[in-house]
């Protein structure tokens, strides 16, 4: 029996979901559906506590048997990079209809393995804007959750923080917070599920209410005084602050009493500011073709009084890693491309040799002009400075916040520094991911004009930790695309 034999005629069939977060179960049973060739119009998809089609055809917990099974010589199921990289997020959406969305794009891409570049496509439309969403909760939680210290009856310390996300997107965030707080025993508790961290495990547990949560600890008073010594008047934009940081997050922040003084007080503390200038408050550029313009004639630091020519990066506009440089060289500076020099071409030999593809990478420098001193014919490079470095990051961070890449990966201090806005060791930073403040993940790692230094047994050594480097990065990149 084929099949399409197995599909009863005229059936609706349901799929009863494990959990509403599980993407894993979806893709594996829409696998299978797909090539029993059942359509869209006869499958609905349950969450946990959902209801089905009362004349439905039972899912995977009572009669899982009963829905078609595909033969072992069936053909593949199509999916394009694009759709699943969205997809993997717009499946932890609190939508209901998002898992029939998806099923019904994946099916469309059978017969039209290139529907997702479409834009204007309601199906693309829609799942964009459920991942933009998930990513947009994502990026509140890691900014938003607040930890209280609790005593346990051991006398050790545990935090706590409470969150309320929008959408499924406790679990999907364990890992970062577990990277980021690995040696605490925390826990975070929300409507939708916790997590619980012991410094080893991770353990998960049901539902649990504001009132579960402390409500405040002994360093909450310090916390309120740096917040207040940092808090820039300048900056300040209330329509942006409120979009951005939802006043329904206020409640766990214990700063957030102190904002309507802060906000009150702000005009009197902007005055002494102003001679500073508004860099930051300038619009940033609506796409990388035009940061790639407004970097020619831009004149913010003294290195692009050298008249050398502006060296924007390049790669795809959603690639997953971003590989940021130091600064273009004398080639890239005629070329008018980064890491085309001799780092480029060592770089491309350990990426190539890292598996990693650079045409898929976005590929850019911290500072986009030449640096250099003249010595007869000869231009030599030279180091931009601090400062130098700090002017042209609002650049990279334009180019980062188009990108939206979810590995950065700094070769070398300059670049490290053009990313985080301070200086930090190499030998330090190096193997272990930095959160961003967007959720991206930093790596750093030496920049290959390093390696270019150095002779015998020492170049050999760096040689091999770069590569390890790089190998570290592409098994991340894996795990990230899934």
């Amino acid at each position: 029996m084929t099949a399409m034999q197995k599909v009863s005629l005229g059936a609706h069939y349901v799929v009863h979901l494990q959990a509403p977060d599980d993407f894993a179960f979806w893709r594996e049973r829409a696998r299978g559906l797909i090539q029993c060739d059942v359509p869209p119009d006869r499958l609905s998809w349950v969450e946990p506590g959902g209801m089905g089609d009362l004349f439905a055809t039972e899912g995977p917990f009572r009669g899982e048997r009963r829905l078609p099974v595909p033969d072992d010589d069936a053909r593949p199921v199509r999916a394009s990079k694009r759709f699943m990289k969205l997809a993997r997020n717009a499946a932890l959406h609190s939508d209901p209809q998002r898992f029939g969305l998806l099923y019904r794009m994946l099916w469309r891409l059978q017969s039209n393995p290139r529907a997702m570049e479409d834009k204007a496509d309601p199906d693309v439309r829609r799942i964009e804007e459920l991942d933009k969403a998930v990513r947009r909760d994502s990026h509140k939680m890691h900014a938003f959750v607040r930890f209280r210290e609790v005593r346990v009856e051991d006398g050790s310390r545990h935090y706590v923080a409470w969150f309320e996300p929008d959408h499924h997107i406790v679990r999907a965030n364990a890992g970062f917070f577990i990277r980021r707080f690995a040696n605490m025993n925390w826990s975070i508790l929300t409507p939708r599920g916790c997590l619980h961290w012991d410094g080893v495990t991770m353990r998960e547990s049901g539902p649990a209410r504001r009132e579960d949560a402390p409500q405040g600890d002994p360093i909450e008073e310090l916390w309120k005084s740096y917040y207040a010594s940092i808090f820039n008047p300048a900056r300040l934009k209330v329509g942006a602050m409120l979009a951005e940081m939802p006043k329904k997050y206020w409640k766990n922040m214990p700063e957030a009493e102190l904002i309507p003084d802060l906000i009150a007080g702000a005009q009197a503390r902007e005055v002494g500011m102003v001679a500073a200038g508004a860099r930051e408050e300038r619009e940033r550029p609506a796409s990388l073709a035009a940061i790639a313009e407004a970097i020619i004639g831009c004149r913010d630091c003294p290195i692009a009084e050298c008249d050398t020519r502006a060296v924007m990066g390049e790669g795809p506009a959603d690639a997953t890693l971003m590989i940021v440089g130091e600064q273009p060289g004398d080639r890239e500076d005629r070329e008018g491309r980064p890491f085309v020099g001799p780092s480029g071409q060592l770089l491309d030999e350990c990426l190539a040799q890292a598996g990693i593809d650079r045409s898929a990478a976005y590929v850019t420098n911290a500072v986009k002009h030449f640096k250099f001193a003249q010595r007869g014919k000869r231009r030599l490079h030279q180091s931009p400075s601090a400062k130098e470095i700090d002017t042209c990051r609002w650049w990279l961070e334009s180019e980062r916040t188009l990108v939206k890449p979810r590995l950065v990966l700094a070769l070398g201090a300059s670049a490290a520094r053009g990313l985080l806005g301070k200086t930090v060791s190499i030998s330090q930073a190096r193997g272990k991911p930095i959160a961003l403040e967007d959720g991206a993940e930093l790596w750093v790692t030496v920049h290959p004009s390093y390696l270019l230094r150095l002779e015998g047994t020492a170049h050999e050594e760096q040689g091999a930790r770069f590569a390890a480097d790089l190998a570290a990065v592409k098994a991340r990149v894996a795990e990230l695309e899934g």
